[in-house]
């Protein structure tokens, strides 16, 4: 029972909905590199091995963090969605603090020791990727900063989700990136901010009461609704004016498939009325954009 419930509780933190976002990452930096140079499947297992390793470790240390902060506690059962109000695996008594410790160290450590090995054995300038994207995986949710409490960590998820998993995926694949996936990588870090926007619509309550002050409790909901149709607009604009100014790279245009999923989010946020229920149709939607973008930027790339 015990085995089974621990079992029950890793699931949850291995959360294959949210490492779809650093997956998306990994496919699109794979397709530039395929398109660019070729593919070294060893070298990219190790890649996808690492990054996943640094979600679940990411994910057990946040569980810690919001647990003492009362903010998973705080959130009622009516505003739980499948993409939201954490992955209380402590609240549901699923695992101990120890096991969540434990999973954080261990998880951490393995993607430290696949670091080095990409470094020592394929290119130590994959430091300049590693370092950032360990501290904001640690910062996101832990130390003094709390990137997520302080109004940050949409800020810190754009940035690891988009060019760092990106870009860093490229560059142990072919060596320095062009601007093309430089661009194209910032759009989809804008992209998966958004998802990361619109999942904490239903933790307000929750988050301001306990002090979690993210951006959209720092700008209320109807601010914040305002800032989720910026980001997306801006974000596909961006994709536009890129596909625009680099010709040879008109292919990430495919990455406008996932526009219309991105439209439908906002029109169902605009109509949910703040009700929980109501907007987990608009995450749903939310995550199916951002990856049909990189499905279709990566792909568009690769057979352009």
């Amino acid at each position: 029972m015990r085995d089974s419930r621990y079992w029950q509780g890793f699931w949850r933190l291995a959360d294959p909905k949210i490492s779809l976002a650093s997956f998306a990452g990994l496919f699109m930096g794979a397709c530039f590199a395929a398109a660019d140079n070729a593919l070294h499947a060893g070298w990219l297992a190790l890649t996808v091995l690492g990054i996943f390793c640094v979600e679940v470790a990411k994910n057990a240390a946040g569980e810690l963090v919001d647990f003492d902060s009362g903010t998973d506690q705080a959130v009622a059962e009516e505003d739980r969605s499948p993409f939201s109000g954490g992955k209380r695996v402590l609240v549901d008594a699923l695992l101990t603090r120890a096991q969540c410790r434990g999973i954080a160290l261990s998880f951490f450590a393995t993607a430290i020791i696949i670091g080095l090995v990409i470094v020592l054995w394929r290119d130590g300038r994959v430091l300049w990727f590693g370092i950032p994207g360990m501290a904001l995986a640690w910062y996101y949710h832990g130390g003094r900063v709390r990137l997520a409490y302080r109004g940050l960590g949409e800020l810190a998820v754009a940035l690891a989700y988009g060019p760092l998993v990106t870009c860093g995926t490229y560059f142990v694949q072919a060596g320095t990136p062009g601007a093309p996936l430089i661009h194209v990588s910032l759009v989809l870090g804008l992209l998966v901010a958004a998802f990361l926007w619109i999942n904490e619509f239903p933790d307000y309550a929750a988050d301001r009461a306990t002090g979690k002050r993210n951006l959209v409790v720092r700008l209320g909901k109807d601010n914040a609704t305002a800032g989720y149709v910026a980001l997306l607009v801006a974000a596909y604009s961006w994709l536009v004016f890129t596909a625009l100014y680099y010709p040879d790279a008109r292919g990430i245009l495919g990455g406008l498939l996932g526009a219309p999923a991105g439209a439908l989010s906002i029109h169902l946020l605009l109509r949910s009325g703040g009700v929980t229920r109501r907007v987990v149709p608009a995450q749903a939607a939310c995550l199916v954009g951002f990856l049909l973008m990189a499905l279709g930027s990566g792909l568009g790339y690769l057979l352009g």
